[in-house]
């Protein structure tokens, strides 16, 4: 598959208060990583979002409010989320480089992308900063192909440990983007459950899967293959946005699961497999949390490996059982059923 990254050092310069978890040592750490990946991937630069752009998920109060802080000293838009005089710039260029991805996926130059930048983005709403995130680039990413005609049905996925109710309520009664998630469940933001479907024309098109901590890559990946891969098979998008979140990692601070880089390599070759069968491949990976910079390196790398083809991760994707998620999946089947 030919792959399109984004990775600038422009995305260390979001400011961040000392001992942050999302801090800019974690786009060092991706540098760092790739810098001497050898299979041919397209580098692009990062591209400012249109303004919009921002608009067709915020609000106008909301974009005017996160664009007042250019240039001043750092403040705190929530107990955790915070922004400096760079961090508007950085944000539109995260969000921009998503969509620009799309544009070059649109052109025929790549089949997929992945925008590694910071901040984060599927924690904020129509009109709140929260979780570390300032806008939210998946959905506007999402949107984007939609009002441009590049997709009808887009399917956002979200394999980042902590719920992405920002994506969730931007979306709660659209029939044309399905959102699904697994999460760990109690964590932040407290959202998620199996009850959240959607309102209105979106009735059935918001799924979630909260799981108990402690679960591994066995669980993940026939979470995946058994449970999220019908329903994206029942919704045949055009289009998946992945919300790639790496702090499922084992070694992450912020939660308590168990997976490793083959698990996000495994789970990458599932969505791989689908989005060729459903929609010529095309794939959008924009990154979300991943706080250990070991841990993020090497599930990015993995996700990496498996995108060009350097592995395949067979191993986990066709022999992984695991006796818990045997005893999840028989309280969630009545989720896998007909799109309408």
């Amino acid at each position: 598959m030919k792959l399109g990254i984004v990775l600038d050092e422009v995305f260390l310069e979001h400011d961040n208060p000392s001992g942050h978890p999302e801090r800019p040592e974690r786009i060092q750490a991706l540098m760092d990583a790739l810098a001497l990946y050898r299979p041919a991937i397209l580098r692009a630069a990062p591209v400012p979002i249109e303004e919009r752009w921002l608009r067709a998920v915020h609000t106008s109060e909301y974009v005017e409010r996160i664009r007042a802080t250019a240039g001043q000293a750092r403040r705190s838009l929530d107990a955790d989320t915070h922004a400096g005089a760079k961090s508007y710039e950085v944000a539109c260029l995260a969000a921009g480089s998503a969509v620009h991805l799309l544009e070059l996926i649109r052109e025929g130059r790549i089949e997929a992308g992945l925008s590694l930048a910071r901040p984060p983005g599927h924690h904020a709403t129509p009109s709140r900063a929260m979780g570390f995130c300032l806008f939210n680039h998946p959905a506007i990413a999402a949107e984007w192909a939609i009002q441009q005609g590049f997709a009808h049905r887009v399917a956002i996925v979200d394999f980042d440990v902590h719920h992405g109710n920002g994506t969730q309520e931007i979306f709660w009664t659209r029939s044309d983007v399905l959102y699904v998630s697994s999460h760990q469940h109690p964590l932040y933001p407290g959202t998620g459950s199996f009850s959240e479907t959607g309102a209105g024309d979106g009735t059935g098109f918001t799924r979630n899967f909260p799981i108990p901590a402690g679960q591994d890559d066995a669980f993940f990946v026939q979470l995946y293959r058994d449970l999220v891969l019908p329903i994206l098979r029942e919704f045949k998008p055009d289009l998946i946005v992945v919300s790639a979140g790496y702090d499922t990692h084992v070694r992450d601070p912020l939660a308590g699961m168990k997976m490793t880089g083959d698990g996000f390599g495994a789970l990458t070759v599932l969505l791989m497999r689908v989005a060729h069968e459903l929609c010529g491949g095309r794939m959008l990976f924009v990154l979300e949390g991943g706080y250990d910079l070991e841990g993020l390196s090497e599930g990015v790398v993995a996700t990496v490996d498996a995108l060009v083809g350097a592995q395949d991760f067979q191993d986990l994707v066709g022999r992984s059982t695991s006796k818990e998620f045997e005893r999840y999946a028989r309280q969630v089947r009545y989720l896998v059923n007909d799109f309408h």
